[in-house]
């Protein structure tokens, strides 16, 4: 960044800050100038993050949390709002340097329940909806992670870390000062923390606070409730008459965890303290060996509808809404004649639907499934993303983005599907930038099958021109390319840099059925690469594509497509970028921490010669191609990716290095799989930009 705009970023951050009685500073919404209406990563990171919309009891409002960074101090702050349920009457209820976190409507919508640090540990306050009276609820040892109040609000439940395993301390008391790790067991790391504690509930009487002693539902046991790397309290769920507690745990540790996504729901009874496994059938026979997880009790408290896959191991299997009708103990799978997986639901309250998000030819929409007879209706249609969805007093609530807007709040009309926008977080920016077209477009598979792909333009697109495009590899494997808003892989910026990006929904990816999604596993070098190279192809074939100015671009399965493609583009692309990507198969299956993932996908172990499956995974490894690489590449990675281990991406620079192929390598000691801090993120899309500038421009 120029001068100009680093001294534009400073300014824009500090007049941003306002200031406490005591002249502590707080991070507040940006009033940056936008220079050139273009989308920058600086703009990017000045954007207000939205989320976490919660309607009140009455159905007539709505809290939301938004988060605004400050770049210089390279962090963020976490403020509350609350506004009618149609737009009006916003304000901004909380005024302080520590963020709030995960407000929720208590006391019959006269309090707001949240989380904050300001007392020294994170614990639940609750203030007034308009942010006065604060009182802190909660005095957890430690402090916790999450929380949900019992329907009666007689009990609140807090989620924290306890003791998992033993420490080398307590193993050798008088080396106190030792640093070195005994491991006897698998999962002794996970995404980005080594495992040294285990998340339970605890479960408090609740007064005016919470009183007494807490009970901890998983008392002596080593498992976690909610699940790590990314389970909340939506794992956990109260019944409408307050006596007992679903949860969701997988109750494995070591080797046993690490293979296996099996996880169940549990019914614990608060009287009793006994626990019931309700994914065990009348013979003890659990039918789903995958992840069963977010429980949800109807309002009348008949049943109860959590999340299922069916096959162990499958992490990336169809979501399965499951039913479970309390006095008969059946369990229903009540989408199975449902191409399309779930990723959050909620009852309506009159217990007769159940409102879901679901993506479905590579965008995201909110559905509605009728108990009795299980005729799925879908409400909403756009070239968006939904990521929650809500009843109010007359209607719906739901909080949606696009590849060119971050998170708003949409009001629904259920019956016409009308969407109203109710929240106007970023529009003083938005206003100020001109964004690209982003258009959907329907190409021939080799295999005849039709593959949708997303092509988004530059702003003020010519198409007498001719424009540099990239070929963006999605990740996941299995995760859509959707209409996601992201501070790391956003469309917008390669488009605002003059880049054509295409962006193929390739074979493995959600949202175009079972058979689609289940396409990538054990085909790692095969069809989904294919589908890649078709995508590029064909639109390299626009007379404003330069097919001499062809770039590759991706992270984690992504990465590993661009290692690949480095050995098999046959002279396409002029330029590379690997974010997180799998270089050497065979040191991914020892090195990555869910060996689960490994087993499904690649089909097993690469010394079980017989597997003909695993074998043709291996065979695709993108190490052995190395001799074929004759284009610049980037190699990005963080040492906490505790996924993909940065040695992969160092193995790739160092060999593109030693066969005198430009390359560089952007390494970050302290982000994971995901480039999070601000100002890393920010290094990394100059960094990109510039690479990509360096070989398809100049």
């Amino acid at each position: 960044m120029n001068k100009i705009l680093a001294t534009m970023a400073l300014v824009a951050a500090i007049t941003a800050c306002t200031t406490t009685q005591d002249n502590t500073q707080i991070i507040s919404k940006s009033n940056r100038v936008v220079e050139n209406r273009k989308m920058t990563p600086e703009l990017l990171w000045s954007f207000g993050q939205l989320s976490d919309a919660q309607v009140s009891p009455d159905g007539t409002k709505v809290c939301y949390g938004v988060r605004y960074n400050d770049i210089p101090q390279n962090k963020g702050n976490r403020e509350i709002f609350v506004c009618n349920i149609d737009g009006t009457q916003n304000a901004q209820i909380t005024h302080s340097a520590e963020s709030e976190y995960g407000a929720k409507w208590v006391r019959n919508g006269q309090k707001i329940a949240y989380m904050s640090a300001k007392s020294g540990e994170m614990q639940v306050w609750e203030m007034n909806p308009d942010g006065t009276q604060p009182q802190q609820i909660t005095q957890h040892p430690g402090g916790i992670a999450d929380f949900k109040y019992s329907p009666d609000e007689n009990y609140i439940l807090v989620v924290a870390n306890v003791k998992y395993g033993l420490t080398t301390q307590d193993r050798h008391p008088d080396l106190d000062k030792t640093t070195g790790i005994v491991v006897d067991d698998l999962m002794y790391k996970h995404w980005d923390e080594w495992v040294t504690s285990v998340p339970h509930p605890f479960l408090y009487k609740l007064e005016n606070t919470a009183v007494g002693t807490a009970v901890d539902l998983l008392q002596d046991e080593p498992y976690e409730a909610p699940m790590k790397p990314f389970g909340g309290v939506e794992q956990i769920a109260f019944s409408p008459d307050s006596k007992k507690i679903a949860y969701t745990s997988r109750k494995k540790t070591g080797l046993q965890y690490s293979v296996s996504t099996d996880s169940d729901i549990y019914l614990y009874d608060i009287e009793t303290k006994e626990t019931v496994n309700l994914c065990k059938d009348f013979d003890g026979e659990d039918k789903n060996m995958g992840y069963d997880i977010n429980p949800a009790f109807s309002p009348d408290g008949s049943k109860i509808a959590w999340l299922s896959m069916k096959n162990d191991g499958y992490e990336s299997d169809k979501n399965r809404l499951y039913i479970m009708d309390l006095d008969t103990k059946l369990k229903t799978d009540f989408t199975a004649a449902f191409d399309q997986s779930i990723s959050s639901f909620v009852w309506a309250k009159d217990a007769q639907s159940i409102y879901f998000i679901s993506c479905w030819h590579a965008t995201t929409q909110i559905y509605n499934i009728n108990v009795m007879s299980k005729q799925i209706a879908k409400i909403t249609e756009g070239q968006h993303d939904y990521e929650s969805v809500a009843q109010t007093a007359n209607g719906l609530l739901g909080v949606r983005h696009s590849m060119s807007m971050p998170n708003e709040i949409y009001a629904i009309n259920e019956q016409t599907g009308e969407q109203t926008q109710i929240t106007f977080e970023n529009k003083h920016l938005l206003d100020q930038v001109d964004m690209g077209k982003v258009e959907p477009r329907w190409l021939t598979a080799t295999d005849g099958k039709p593959l949708h792909t997303w092509v988004i333009f530059p702003p003020n697109f010519d198409p007498n021109k001719k424009y540099p495009a990239l070929l963006y590899c999605q990740g996941g494997p299995q995760s859509p390319v959707s209409q996601f808003w992201s501070t790391r892989w956003n469309m917008q910026i390669m488009a605002a840099a003059g880049y054509i990006v295409v962006a193929p929904n390739r074979r493995g990816l959600d949202g175009f059925g079972e058979e689609w999604n289940a396409a990538i596993s054990g085909d790692y070098g095969g069809q989904c690469m294919r589908d890649l190279r078709t995508a590029i192809d064909e639109v390299a074939k626009e007379s404003y594509v330069d097919e001499q100015r062809l770039g590759c671009v991706g992270a984690s399965f992504g990465g590993y497509s661009v290692y690949w493609m480095a050995g098999h583009h046959e002279k396409r692309f002029k330029a590379f970028i690997a974010h997180d990507g799998i270089f050497n198969m065979e040191q991914q299956y020892l090195e990555t921490e869910e060996m689960w993932f490994v087993n499904w996908d690649m089909g097993g172990a690469y010394w079980d010669k017989d597997n003909q499956i695993a074998q043709t995974t291996f065979a695709n490894s993108p190490h052995k191609f190395v001799d074929k690489w004759d284009t610049p590449i980037l190699c990005i990675h963080g040492e906490k990716d505790y996924r993909i281990l940065a040695s992969q991406g160092m193995s790739a620079f160092n060999a593109a290095k030693l066969r005198g192929v430009p390359a560089q390598l952007l390494i970050y000691p302290d982000e994971n799989h995901w480039v999070i801090q601000i100002q890393n993120s920010i290094l990394w899309h100059r960094t990109f930009i510039s690479w990509l500038d360096k070989w398809l421009k100049e």
